[in-house]
């Protein structure tokens, strides 16, 4: 992915994450996703999957980390799959300082300037990976089921939720075809079909 449009999204993530600050025992955190499938079958299949990613050279790296973070990533995200969540990942992203400073931004009339690399590139990394395995790791466990549907749901309150975002609650997807797309595309809300635009906050459970 471009950095240019890396950073969009990640510039856009901003304002979400901050309209999801809670208080808890005089400290401010992030909340993250509310997974309601995540279990252990579903964390073995996400593993299975990681693993797939990186034996074949396609584990995304974002344009953001630097050379040492690009080779910290792989084991933050395995240990993050096997027993954390998208609030520990990210968490373990930043105390690990994984990120480059400033990156190289286009210039609309061609060149390049020095731009910082969004504050919350830790946030919508974590977010976006984990739950992109998780749903993997869903698709993966129906289709060895042979029956059931993936319920698309609001894992992540929002004030200010996108129309085209509210739309997709509530509809239930076949895994196969999820499947592929989440292997092919970086970000949920592609493979999900949403706008390009920040993080939505919605993920997916198996239907009842």
């Amino acid at each position: 992915m471009p950095p240019e449009r890396e950073a969009a999204l990640l510039a856009g993530t901003a304002g979400v994450h901050a309209r999801h600050r809670w208080q808890a025992r005089g400290s401010i955190g992030v909340m993250g996703l509310q997974l309601d499938s995540l279990d252990e079958k579903t964390r073995a299949l996400m593993i299975e999957e990681l693993d797939l990613d990186v034996e074949g050279e396609n584990l995304y790296l974002s344009k953001f980390l630097s050379p040492a973070g690009r080779e910290q990533y792989p084991q933050l995200l395995r240990e993050a799959v096997e027993h954390g969540d998208t609030d520990s990942f990210g968490n373990a992203l930043q105390r690990a300082g994984v990120f480059l400073s400033t990156y190289e931004k286009r210039k609309p009339k061609g060149g390049y300037t020095t731009a910082r690399v969004p504050h919350t590139a830790h946030e919508t990394l974590a977010e976006g990976e984990f739950n992109r395995f998780y749903l993997r790791g869903l698709c993966r466990r129906l289709i060895a089921a042979g029956a059931g549907t993936i319920e698309v749901y609001r894992a992540r309150a929002s004030e200010n939720p996108r129309p085209e975002s509210e739309a997709m609650i509530g509809q239930r997807l076949d895994p196969p075809p999820l499947l592929a797309d989440l292997r092919d595309n970086t970000f949920v809300d592609t493979a999900l079909h949403l706008p390009p635009g920040p993080n939505s906050g919605l993920s997916g459970r198996i239907a009842a």
